[in-house]
């Protein structure tokens, strides 16, 4: 960071580099161990606890993106971002050295907890370190890096689970959170917290304990205790009573992580149902087809996450199809509801594959089944920050995913109990013929596909009748979401929402920011991405600024060069864009023959009609920012108005990608 406050370009892609990779590493152990886990499960046994290696993550994740983005405000984001890294790297050791289940799972949640740390601070270092002029496309390359990265994370399991070992599924995350910790040491300057947050330690805390409840009774209940067990039933009602506890100081928090009040909003209350559905439904797929095709089809690690491909394409298609059509059209009910059609249709059309089902076949149920995913997977989040008010924006849109991680932990958690409990009575019809063989032999795909052909048979069968089960059972969430959907209220998008809908992270449901400034910023930022370039000479046309973006960009330089130097020095100015000064002379010298700057040993300053012309410049970016959000129904409130008050300022003060005076207005970071 240089005397002016602003990171060079160099240190701001390094920035970017070290908060895309931590959040690579998060996102991709989400889905990465899915097609380890035969593998796994044949080395470690534990095969009851099959989906707990998914589930543990998941609601730790849940947790920790809750408390996180707090603990940033307190302590300084960089700080929360490094330890959460060191926790997840110390986590990976561990879950690559397990050697049984239990511990595993044990640290597969310690490793989620880092995740969440990483995903929920990932996007506000951008806001921290990025000029708003810029954040959003790098916002938008983050949220690709999470879609991308979650749905391929199978292939990559697979890969280094057949080459490798499954360890390296873990190990792998080692040498990357090192390097992601060196980087963010050398190109991230400290920043002070200015902020002093109320944390709802009380109501987090609650949460964690009904959910991990209720996790537990669905996946032990029926497999490790009889469902009229004390233990299932003191477990559910321990939930259900933590669940009422949560909502009730939720009802009396100061700042509470999901206020009750939001769910007085239809669309938002249908909206967090959507979301809950679609991450019940996604990651259930993503955990057990890998499950199906190894054990059923015996295919090897790699070639079940190869054959899932036609499921990410069809996902990522309807995903970017669907944004840019309600980008477009603002019209976004029906998505959702064909969505849920279509994931119960690609649900029941695995439930008819069998053990000789065509590739090319597989292939098409597959990607019927990613087109539903992707259409429901994108809008939900971009409705609720649309009709939400500016107070209630962040902690809606936290809500929002936090809902559909909860879904995604609840989802592997029931489809794991629903195919352990198949299984069992599945493999216990062939007791006789089962008993004299070593049972962790029927635990691996490998063991399975080397029993006697006669055996062999036997124990696919029921290997495939358990996971029909598992996507049978998968068919009535999807219709109770397309029904569910109908009821969705269709109300006009603001401009800002709909240049948000093309973001692929909004449809991931990547983990956000709480702070409702953050949010209106990077609305902002994404309407200036798709618009702000272009609009900028008709901007300062509008305003009467005869010199164009050239003599804009001159005097917003004078202008932060003068509060952060003192002076403004054009030798300052140009090393700073790492040019010769000669290059910057010629731009500066016509500014003051116009009589807009005065020039003194080196130095330059605003005359006063080059004061009237900056403040022209800075009052067309207002009323320009001010146009852009003239749909929110907020813009008489006061912190909204402070809040688009000091973006304009950075639209008007920061400086722009190009390194010449004749770019768009640059900008200040303040």
């Amino acid at each position: 960071m240089d005397r002016s406050g602003e990171l060079s370009s160099v240190r701001r892609n390094a920035v970017f580099v070290t908060v895309a990779t931590g959040l690579l590493l998060a996102a991709l152990d989400q889905t990465i161990v899915g097609t380890a886990l035969p593998t796994i499960v044949g080395d470690l046994g534990g095969a009851t606890h099959l989906s707990w290696v998914v589930t543990a993550y998941l609601l730790a994740e849940t947790i920790a993106t809750a408390l996180a983005g707090k603990l940033g405000d307190l302590f300084g984001r960089k700080l929360v971002f490094q330890v959460c890294v060191a926790v997840f790297v110390i986590a990976s050791v561990f879950c690559g050295l397990a050697h049984n289940m239990a511990w595993l799972v044990a640290w597969r949640g310690v490793q989620g907890a880092g995740a969440g740390g990483i995903l929920v601070t990932s996007m506000a270092l951008i806001a921290d370190y990025i000029p708003l002029r810029e954040r959003g496309k790098y916002q938008g390359a983050l949220g690709a890096v999470f879609g991308v990265v979650t749905v391929l994370g199978p292939l990559l399991g697979g890969l280094f689970t057949d080459h490798l070992s499954w360890r390296w599924a873990f190990y792998v995350n080692v040498p990357l959170g090192a390097l992601v910790m060196v980087i963010c040491a050398t190109s991230m300057p400290k920043l002070p917290t200015t902020r002093r947050p109320v944390i709802d330690y009380l109501g987090i805390g609650m949460i964690a304990v009904a959910s991990t409840c209720l996790i537990l009774m669905t996946s032990w209940g029926g497999t490790e205790y009889p469902w009229i067990s004390p233990e299932i039933i003191g477990m559910g009602v321990a939930g259900v009573l933590a669940l009422a506890a949560f909502v009730l100081i939720e009802l009396r928090a100061r700042e509470p992580m999901l206020p009750m009040r939001l769910f007085r909003n239809p669309v938002f209350s249908i909206c967090g149902v959507l979301s809950f559905i679609v991450g019940f439904s996604m990651f259930g797929a993503l955990t057990f087809l890998p499950t199906f095709m190894q054990y059923v089809q015996g295919a090897s690690a790699t070639a079940s996450g190869l054959r899932m491909l036609p499921m990410v394409f069809g996902l990522l298609i309807t995903s970017i199809a669907s944004g840019t059509i309600v980008g477009r059209t603002g019209r976004y009910k029906w998505f959702p509801v064909a969505g849920g059609l279509l994931t119960a249709l690609g649900m029941w059309l695995m439930s008819l594959m069998t053990a000789f089902t065509p590739l090319l076949t597989e292939g098409v149920f597959l990607f019927v089944l990613g087109l539903g995913l992707g259409m429901s997977m994108q809008t939900l989040t971009i409705v609720v920050q649309n009709t939400v008010n500016y107070h209630d924006l962040g902690v809606a849109t936290s809500g929002v995913t936090f809902l559909r991680t909860m879904g995604s932990a609840f989802g592997v958690a029931l489809f794991g109990t629903v195919y352990t409990h198949s299984l069992q009575d599945q493999l216990a019809r062939f007791g006789p013929v089962l008993g004299a063989l070593d049972q962790r032999q029927l635990e691996s795909p490998a063991g399975v596909h080397g029993l006697p052909e006669a055996v062999r048979i036997l124990v696919v069968g029921g290997y495939t009748q358990a996971l029909h089960t598992v996507f049978l059972a998968a068919v009535p969430v999807g219709l109770l979401a397309a029904i569910i959907a109908l009821f969705l209220k269709e109300v006009p998008l603001r401009d800002t929402a709909r240049a948000a809908a093309r973001d692929m992270g909004e449809g991931f449901g990547m983990p956000e920011s709480a702070d409702r400034t953050e949010q209106l910023e990077r609305a902002i930022a994404t309407v200036w991405r798709q618009k702000g370039p272009l609009a900028a000479p008709a901007v300062l046309a509008g305003a009467g600024v005869d010199g164009g973006v050239g003599l804009a960009w001159c005097l917003a330089r004078t202008v932060l060069f003068a509060e952060h130097y003192g002076q403004a020095r054009v030798a300052d100015i140009a090393a700073h864009h790492h040019l010769p000064a000669q290059v910057l002379w010629p731009a500066f010298q016509r500014c003051v023959a116009d009589g807009y700057l005065v020039e003194a040993a080196g130095a330059v300053a605003l005359t006063p009609r080059g004061t009237a012309e900056y403040d022209r410049i800075a009052a067309a970016w207002r009323q320009w920012l001010s146009g852009e959000l003239s749909d929110w129904e907020d813009t008489t409130d006061e912190e909204f108005e402070r809040a688009v008050r000091q973006a304009s300022r950075q639209l008007v003060f920061e400086e722009e990608p190009a390194a010449e005076p004749t770019a768009t207005v640059p900008a200040r970071r303040e």
